[in-house]
């Protein structure tokens, strides 16, 4: 269980990112967290793994108050895939890149081993291991960051704008591994404007606009409420449009 109870977090140029925030997330699920850029969405993803820590109130990660817990233990249980993958890769080669958390988590070589063949494998990078990885693409960036995190198996496990740059080979194995996941009982955050993709995943939808929570509920639910849509500049996904079109 993660809890988020009453949390604001304000910048120290005085601007508040998070206003109050009350949210449980339940273990199991997948979570989807939308609204329109400067909402609060990166900020609240990024208390779970203690990344920052609330202004007032508290967040609770599976029993352990993050501000009294280290980003390096909370890590271990809460993998997180930034928007942004130069802010994550540092390591002279792809396959360095992911064998560092593995060792810093204790893992024997040969399971080591094991998990950076399985990744590199799945998420189509093993031609690429040797290779510094700021000679890939952004959108292998972004797939060697969720082998990265993936690596160690998290409970919980975040991604921020997991899409972008990715075609729809990529999506539709970033989709399996979703679902792969949810059957194992983890949770999957999510973190995206592209509704398409959230859509057939049917998650639970937290819509965000300035620093608060304005709709929370079911995809199908959420996706209804126009007035919370429109105070966060979120459109319906098409699929739901039709649907309602049809009369269905």
């Amino acid at each position: 269980m993660i809890r988020f109870e009453h949390v604001s977090f304000t910048h120290p140029t005085g601007t508040m990112a998070l206003n109050d925030i009350d949210l449980d997330i339940i273990p199991g699920n997948v979570l989807a967290i939308v609204g329109e850029n400067g909402a609060g969405k990166t900020t609240l993803i990024r208390h779970i793994n203690g990344l920052i820590k609330p202004t007032s109130g508290k967040v609770i990660v599976f029993g352990t108050n993050t501000k009294e817990s280290s980003v390096a233990k909370l890590s271990r249980k809460v993998g997180i895939v930034f928007q942004n993958p130069n802010h994550q890769l540092f390591s002279e080669s792809v396959e360095e890149e992911i064998t560092f958390a593995l060792k810093n988590f204790k893992l024997n070589d040969n399971e080591i081993t094991e998990r950076v063949e399985d990744v590199l494998n799945y998420f189509g990078l093993m031609k690429y291991k040797n290779q510094s990885p700021m000679m890939l693409s952004g959108g292998e960036k972004k797939r060697l960051c969720l082998a990265i995190v993936q690596s160690w198996g998290p409970d919980v496990l975040i991604l921020d704008e997991p899409t972008v740059g990715q075609d729809l080979l990529q999506k539709q194995r970033l989709y399996e591994l979703i679902r792969g996941i949810i059957d194992k009982g983890n949770t999957v955050i999510l973190v995206s404007h592209d509704i398409e993709f959230l859509w057939p995943l049917q998650p639970r939808v937290v819509v965000m606009a300035h620093g608060k929570i304005v709709a929370d509920g079911t995809a199908t639910s959420v996706f209804r409420n126009k007035d919370a849509l429109h105070r966060a500049n979120v459109t319906n996904p098409q699929l739901l449009e039709l649907s309602d079109k049809l009369g269905f």
